[in-house]
């Protein structure tokens, strides 16, 4: 019952995980212009964001992955402590990339902080 416990965990890390890329995903798509400027109109993008829930999803619910990959199905209150997480970066990075629009190139902001 307690390796129980301990799989399920393993699989509540790796949907967090999950859930912390989407923002990593949708954060790279431009260096300097805020994805409300961007869009969301790459079609693979979305079915990357879209495919790597699925498949969370399918390894977290599907019949006999306590077998063979020992993850456990979570209830779905468990998959929500990351979106803090999630949400944190992405506003983190809208604001870093504000913060170089508005400073312009040279700036302290661009030096520390540009790719």
């Amino acid at each position: 019952d307690r390796k129980i416990l301990e799989y399920t965990c393993h699989t509540a890390f790796f949907v967090s995980i999950v859930i912390v890329q989407w923002a990593d995903l949708i954060i790279c798509k431009t260096r300097k212009n805020s994805v409300f400027q961007q869009g969301m109109k790459n079609h693979f993008l979305n079915f990357g964001l879209f495919f790597e829930t699925c498949l969370a999803a399918f390894l977290s619910y599907c019949p006999g992955m306590d077998k063979g990959l020992r993850m456990y199905p979570l209830y779905f209150n468990w998959w929500l402590p990351a979106l803090p997480f999630s949400v944190l970066i992405f506003c983190y990075d809208e604001t870093r990339k504000y913060l170089l629009r508005r400073n312009g190139p040279g700036s302290w902001i661009e030096r520390e902080t540009y790719y």
